[in-house]
């Protein structure tokens, strides 16, 4: 089958070209080389500056190779009189940066050298994009044999200018749907739009794009020089603006426009009407089996969608108290019926109906009170009145209606299990997670001990356990019967205080076998709080001998063996429960210590588009979705949409911010507790995530984004769908959020008493324990695996695509230091001559002005501030496979990434993974010890250890000290710098003598094993 795909480039212009002519000017003309064809646009002569407007189609003859191949463009100055030409520039661009036309915008990018003694400057603009539209043909290739334009200029660009006509045609007759959908504004961060036509737009100057609801004309194309494409990556995986109509109005560059007036709080989502039935309880229903009992239920019907309610045996006058919710848009029937039934095993009878027609039902906005329900009297199916009543009320409302959260949904419905336990399973909620402390038990000492055998000293240690954690301190003999241990250990408790402190004192008898001396029980509830570095007094505990080794039997009658404690509830660290690197939260445990909130963090969870299918049912792919937000103490979940892979929310929530270097984060999780499966503890699936960091967010402006839902599997990363998010951060204090950025990032005591880093993994494992533990409790529970992969556990264990992504992170940071100093060496070899000079003049200027130094660098420092104000980035920062070293990984060393821990894998993988790490570590070792001998060599400089080096090296700090005693510091300064600047006439291939000096001098390698 013949490919459609073509690679669209309009060279729109160039600027500031370097003069080639003599006169200064050039005559320039553009090749451009993609796939085996050449094109070429025409010469504009006599032109720095020229512009062209000119549009070519390559054919792509293998899409799927598509990101291996490279366009390049070739800028030429035309000599007539020679009938030559002569080298203006050049660029590159790979395949991995081509996008489609809806997405393309013009970038201006810098020309490039084609040698080391090229010279060149300024920029050309293009516009490269992909497009199959099957009505545009590919240019007409020049000539392989090359012979200059000297036919008519304008041939080319009349054959450019050939197709937009009929790609014109094209444009004006397709019929774009409105309604629900989101669009992309021009700008340079898109990269892909899911909800545009499937046929591309064709590159046209004076082209409309009709797909805004609004019929508001387009924004244009915005000019953005490209001066990196380190950090770029694949097109379906970039961030995309998107302009959606939400219940404020339309929002358009994070700005609100059409502004609608009767909008609620509810602004940051699409506002969704359902239709509310709240089934209160009915009365005096009649008798229906012949033992004149009655098990009754209510269904609620309308249309295809039906939603139950629970039963009650032998009930007459049930409550149930209960709310279904109905979309309005995917409502077919004009009809609402309510009817209860009578339970069987066979076939449930029919009680009564209510019926209300649709079009008279009120429609209730907030903050109206609710609507008092009503007593309804039933009727039979022909529409007389039977026995009974039913208190009922209905009303239309949106999701900012109280009753949205414990409402039945038929969106979320699922046809495999209408249990009311299922019901539960879906509804969204909120979750406050508990407050955590550090509890800090130092044990000082122990008294008076009896051990079981008096024929030896006892070897003793105690043992603390709050729930499942358990610390030993070490083993000290006591010869006197008394133990001085003075150790703390540090444990991890939440409120309310459910477990007790357990401390045993035992004695080591053998390898493996233990004595327990005495037991002491303190409720944690009785513990000393404080919230700074404060002593705490130490008490004596009375050890109580236990009978068995059971905790909760022990013996009534005291004795004389004691132990000496300090006991405390430290409130004034902040309890890490994530990844330090994403923390959402920073406040210390203790609420005195909290400040008052700088902002407001609201966040609308849309839709989700393209998910992956996680599941089968009926033979076919889906999923049951919902996702899951986190910042500080507030969890929230949104319902579950089943079987549906394009799910709408339309879910708003809010948290309060304290600090703005915090980081919001939103899962996508696949429900696998309902129906058959939930019955064998199958764990929900993760789909993916995004982080948000609050201080990357303008205040007030309404980030409307389609996030891609980046996942690493054991074979690669994967996208597995995308998030539609708003997001608004309102900043309520300025003053105070300017002011925490002189602030500790955490709270004081981790500074005054800080804990090291192997003691703050174990407590942040405990701390997540202990939160997954609490939240799998609530009704829906968050499961652990949620919790965990919300919180980031496994971010610290090793692995060697993380590894290589961090140096590469390191690598970019000094790469600055890297530019200054090979821009050092061009200055020191005299590439540029005229540069050279001007530095030469700076330097002096600065020597004999040193009182400028400071204030040169600090108004650089503002400039270049200043002048990247311009290209600041207007989105949040997402995942990227490139930063992340996620796109060409290894598949062994992914699947050493995903191993257990300890490992599962066969012992012949990991010792060649042992050896791989060996290897790896080897040179890391060279490095640091590289390091340590060019540092031991500066200590031996003055040590005698080279007794000559010594010598040579004193005498010459004598001479240079007399030297500098009658030389003004600006003479030996501009000296030195000269001499370091000198001509590469004067230079010598071989080392200069200081480096020689330097390199001869000892080190400490040879007293290496």
């Amino acid at each position: 089958m013949v490919s459609n795909l073509k690679l669209g480039v309009d060279v729109v212009s160039a600027h500031n070209l370097l003069p080639k002519d003599g006169l200064g000017s050039s005559s320039a003309f553009v090749e451009l080389y993609f796939d085996g064809q050449k094109f070429r646009t025409t010469i504009k002569e006599k032109d720095l500056n020229p512009v062209w407007n000119e549009s070519f189609y390559f054919n792509i003859s293998d899409p799927s190779n598509l990101h291996y191949l490279t366009l390049d463009a070739h800028l030429y100055n035309n000599v007539k009189a020679t009938n030559s030409r002569s080298f203006l520039g050049k660029i590159s661009l790979t395949g991995n940066s081509f996008v489609p036309y809806s997405d393309a915008v013009v970038l201006h990018y810098p020309l490039e050298k084609r040698g080391i003694f090229s010279r060149v400057r300024g920029e050309v603009g293009l516009k490269v994009y992909i497009t199959d539209d099957p009505s545009i043909k590919s240019s007409m290739p020049i000539p392989a044999v090359e012979s200059l334009p000297n036919r008519d200029p304008n041939l080319t660009h009349a054959h450019a200018q050939t197709f937009p006509s009929a790609a014109t045609r094209t444009h004006s007759s397709k019929k774009v749907e409105t309604r629900h959908t989101f669009h992309h504004l021009p700008n340079p961060t898109h990269h892909q739009d899911h909800h545009q036509s499937s046929t591309p737009a064709v590159p046209i100057q004076s082209n409309k794009y009709g797909v805004d609801e609004m019929k508001v004309e387009p924004l244009p194309p915005k000019l953005v020089r490209m001066y990196s494409v380190s950090s770029a990556q694949p097109v379906e995986y970039a961030l995309k603006e998107t302009s959606p109509f939400l219940g404020g109005g339309r929002v358009v560059g994070g700005r609100v426009i059409h502004k609608d007036k009767t909008s609620s709080t509810y602004d940051l989502v699409e506002r969704m009407h359902f239709l509310y039935v709240r089934v209160v309880k009915a009365r005096d229903l009649p008798s229906m089996d012949v033992t004149g009992s009655l098990d009754p239920f209510v269904e609620v019907r309308i249309g295809n969608y039906k939603g139950i309610t629970k039963h009650f045996e032998k009930q007459q006058n049930p409550v149930w108290n209960q709310v279904f919710a109905f979309s309005k848009d995917r409502m077919q029937a004009s009809v609402l019926e309510v009817v209860i039934k009578d339970k069987d095993l066979l076939k449930d009878d029919f009680v009564g109906v209510v019926r209300f027609d649709i079009n008279e039902i009120p429609l209730r906005v907030p903050p109206d009170s609710p609507l008092a329900p009503e007593w309804y009297r039933l009727e039979d199916k022909k529409g007389d009145k039977v026995k009974g009543e039913l208190m009922l009320a209905v009303w239309i409302g949106t999701q900012a209606d109280e009753a949205f959260s414990d409402a039945w949904h038929s969106d979320a419905a699922t046809p495999i299990d209408s249990t009311p336990a299922a019901s539960a399973l879906i509804r969204s909620k909120v979750y406050h997670a508990p407050r955590l402390w550090y509890v800090r038990v130092n044990v000082i000492e122990a008294q008076d001990l009896v051990p079981t055998d008096r024929n030896r000293f006892p070897d003793v240690y105690v043992k603390a356990q709050i729930g499942n954690q358990v610390l030993k301190t070490k083993n000290v003999q006591a010869r006197t019967l008394s133990s001085l241990w003075n150790e703390d250990l540090l444990f991890v408790t939440a409120e309310p205080f459910e477990d007790h402190l357990i401390l045993s004192v035992e004695d080591r008898v053998g390898p493996g076998k233990d004595e327990i001396i005495g037991r002491v029980i303190i409720p944690l509830s009785s513990v000393d709080r404080r919230a700074d570095d404060r002593m705490i007094h130490s008490r004596w505990f009375n050890l109580e001998k236990p009978v068995v080794v059971d905790v909760d039997q022990l013996k009534k009658e005291k004795f004389s063996s004691r132990i000496n404690l300090r006991v405390c509830l430290d409130g004034g660290y902040h309890v890490l429960d994530e990844s330090t690197h994403y923390s959402s939260d920073l406040r210390p445990t203790a609420k005195q210590l909290w400040k008052p909130p700088i902002g407001i963090l609201e966040l609308g969870v849309l839709n989700a588009v393209g998910l992956h299918p996680m599941k089968t049912r009926d033979g076919r792919g889906t999923s049951d979705t919902y996702c899951v937000a986190k910042y500080g103490h507030k969890w929230v979940r949104t319902r579950t949409i089943v079987d549906n892979l394009s799910p709408k929310y339309n879910e708003q929530y809010t948290w309060e911010v304290f600090d703005p270097a915090t980081v919001l984060t939103i899962g996508v999780f696949d429900n696998s507790q309902l129906g058959e499966k939930g019955s064998n503890g199958n764990k929900d699936l993760k789909i993916g995530k995004v982080r948000i960091r609050i201080s990357t967010l303008e205040a007030g402006r309404i980030y409307t984004h389609s996030y891609p839902l980046l996942v690493l599997h054991s074979t690669g990363v994967k996208k597995m769908g995308e998030l539609h998010l708003a997001i608004r951060f309102s900043c309520t204090s300025f003053v105070n959020m300017l002011h925490l950025y002189s602030r500790p990032l955490l709270p004081k005591m981790h500074y005054v008493r800080p804990f090291s880093i192997m003691h703050l993994d174990m407590l942040r494992h405990q701390a997540v324990n202990i939160v997954a533990a609490r939240l799998g409790r609530a009704e829906p529970p968050l499961r652990k695996e949620v919790v965990e992969y919300m919180s980031d556990v496994d971010s610290h264990l090793w692995s060697m695509r993380r590894s290589k992504a961090n140096f590469f992170r390191l690598m970019s940071v000094f790469s600055g230091l890297f530019a200054v100093g090979k821009w050092s060496g061009n200055i020191c070899m005299w590439r540029n001559p005229i540069t050279t000079v001007l530095v030469h003049v700076l330097f002096l200027m600065l020597v004999c002005f040193p009182e400028l130094i400071l204030p040169t660098a600090f108004l650089y420092m503002f400039l270049i501030g200043l002048w990247n104000f311009r290209y600041r980035a207007r989105y949040p920062p997402h995942m990227n496979t490139k930063l992340s070293q996620a796109e060409g990984v290894h598949p062994d060393e992914l699947d050493e990434e995903f191993d257990t821990f300890p490992t599962s894998r066969s012992p012949d993988l990991v010792r060649m993974r042992y050896d791989r790490i060996r290897s790896v570590a080897g040179r890391i070792q060279t490095v640091v010890g590289d390091v340590a001998t060019q540092g031991e060599r500066i200590q031996n400089l003055l040590s005698w250890r080279d007794p000559r080096a010594t010598a040579i090296f004193v005498t010459f700090c004598l001479v240079a000290a007399l030297v500098m005693y009658v030389t003004p510091f600006q003479v030996v300064a501009a000296l030195a710098g000269f001499y370091m600047m000198r001509h590469p006439r004067f230079r010598h291939r071989s080392p200069s003598v200081p480096i020689n000096f330097f390199r001869r001098l000892s080190a400490r390698t040879d007293s290496m094993l």
